[in-house]
């Protein structure tokens, strides 16, 4: 009877665990968002959709080299930190910092490189011509500053240091808005290159900022920092293949568009593919930062497994469902509220790929785990399959039923993407996917697919009052069975209490922790 009451106590404080920390980087997403949406609108009234399509281009050269030049640390480091940060070894966790960092900077400079020696390679692939060879030897430095930045990240990510990892995206989000709408105001087009240099250098002084001060710098170029580090490059090695084949994916696709289409259609299609992303990821973003360091701590056990992995499924499909549907009802609103109207015609596009965050909030959870026990080869195949699979659906509905198209294929994808990896991983690592999970796909997806179909329905009457019945009805359902699984509103009525009968000194000057 012990055995249970405490598993039943586990089960709560580990969904409690995952909201608060969902709910932490999601707010702290939404945040971003907000400022965001200001910069988005004045940059896409700026620059228009010629302009935001130049912007995509040069955004995924930079990622393309930067992703086949970095040797996969960003995700490799956050294993080997987050294993020896749980074990207590601080004398083999500082050792594993200075070893990060030197191999940070070793990446850095190669793929600075590798950017200028491929600069006119990479114009003639993206725009047709060698126009944009001097922007892009001009941008290789934010490559550069991308490996520095990726390195520091893995050291906090892998050391919990969720607060200061909380706090950088706001910044960076301000600091973006702050530098890029005023150079895109007075120079247009021309400043792009000298726009994404600042971002990239606020991204990586931030790091550096808030890495430095809880592990300040010690850092030797002895030989043994170089031959310890293989063993973290060989299970890179994959990630950066992946990456490549990722970043290529996306590489292509847009070239793509742009050959067969225009600058405009390329714009088009990535600001709803982004935008879309963006708004689904205020839910991802806890993954990385949050899920991947614990699942890679108990990869050793597959009851533990199975179960993190079903919890964080079951509470990112609970508080994604309500937020799809809200902004998939929406959307003719908030596309001209956040751009500007001359990007209606991805609307579209846009409602239908809300469909694939679904399927994303199920998958990604699952994606993570050849990650978490190090299976580089694994992690490598599915993305693979995957990213063909996208390069080839996408282009072919592109040609055939332009945006919408792309957007379809963008679902299909998905669907294809969570199927593979669900048999896979039960084959390969034992895991099965819970009743509970098997159980809200059932009644959560129909809401979605059923709140698409109002998108086509013209009469505004029918359109507004079934949109929000479909939205109230899916918050009901998720704050239920999240408050099932949580003891969500006692938790709150709980804290408010506690605030509100604190003496009046403290409430006055703050908490008594100060």
């Amino acid at each position: 009877m012990e055995y249970i009451v405490k598993l039943k106590m586990e089960k709560t404080d580990n969904y409690t665990h995952i909201l608060k920390y969902t709910s932490l980087f999601g707010g702290v997403q939404g945040l971003s968002i907000l400022v965001g949406v200001v910069r988005n609108k004045l940059v896409a009234m700026i620059l228009g959709p010629d302009g935001i399509g130049i912007v995509s281009l040069f955004n995924s050269i930079i990622k393309l080299v930067s992703d086949s030049s970095n040797l996969g640390l960003s995700m490799s480091a956050v294993k080997k930190i987050s294993e020896i940060y749980d074990r207590g070894d601080t004398i083999k966790l500082n050792h594993s910092i200075s070893l990060i960092r030197v191999w940070g900077l070793l990446t850095a400079l190669i793929g600075m490189f590798l950017c200028i020696a491929l600069s006119s390679i990479l114009s003639k692939w993206a725009f047709g011509n060698d126009s944009h060879t001097l922007h892009l030897i001009l941008l290789s430095p934010i490559v550069a500053m991308l490996a520095i930045t990726g390195g520091e990240l893995a050291i906090l990510k892998g050391t919990r240091h969720l607060r200061q990892l909380a706090v950088m995206p706001i910044i960076n989000v301000i600091g973006a808005l702050i530098t890029s709408v005023p150079l895109y105001y007075y120079f247009g087009i021309s400043g792009i290159v000298p726009s994404l240099l600042f971002i990239g250098v606020i991204q990586m002084f931030l790091a550096i900022f808030y890495s430095y001060r809880i592990f300040p710098l010690d850092i030797s170029f002895e030989k043994s920092l170089y031959c310890d580090g293989f063993d973290m490059v060989r299970i890179g090695i994959a990630f950066v293949i992946a990456g490549i084949l990722n970043s290529g994916a996306d590489f292509i696709v847009r070239s793509y568009i742009n050959k067969i289409g225009t600058l405009e259609s390329v714009g088009l299609f990535n600001s709803g593919f982004m935008m879309t992303m963006t708004y689904a990821g205020m839910v991802f973003s806890a993954m990385e930062t949050d899920y991947f360091p614990r699942l890679s701590a108990i990869s050793n056990d597959k009851f533990k497994q199975n179960v993190t992995i079903n919890q964080q499924i079951e509470v990112s499909l609970l508080i994604i469902s309500p937020m799809l549907v809200f902004f998939m009802i929406f959307l003719p609103i908030l596309l001209p509220l956040l751009y500007s109207g001359k990007f209606l015609p991805v609307l579209g596009m846009m409602q239908v790929t809300v469909l694939a965050m679904y399927m994303r909030a199920i998958k990604l959870p699952i994606a993570y785990l050849p990650l978490a026990k190090g299976d580089s080869a694994m992690f490598l195949l599915m993305e693979s399959i995957y990213d063909i699979v996208l390069v080839l659906l996408v282009c072919f509905m592109y040609c055939h039923y332009g945006l919408l198209g792309s957007g379809i294929a963008i679902v299909f994808t998905s669907i294809f993407d969570f199927f593979m990896l669900t048999i896979t991983m039960y084959f390969k690592y034992g895991y099965t996917i819970s009743k509970n999970v098997l159980c809200y796909m059932l009644y959560l997806l129909p809401i979605g697919v059923l709140a698409y179909s109002i998108t086509f329905v013209d009469n505004k009457y029918v359109y507004w009052s079934f949109g929000t019945l479909f939205i109230l009805f899916n918050c009901v359902v998720s704050l239920y069975v999240l408050h099932s699984k949580t003891h969500l509103w006692s938790s709150l009525t709980k804290r408010f209490i506690k605030n509100n009968t604190l003496p009046s000194d403290i409430r006055e000057n703050g908490s008594s922790d100060k």
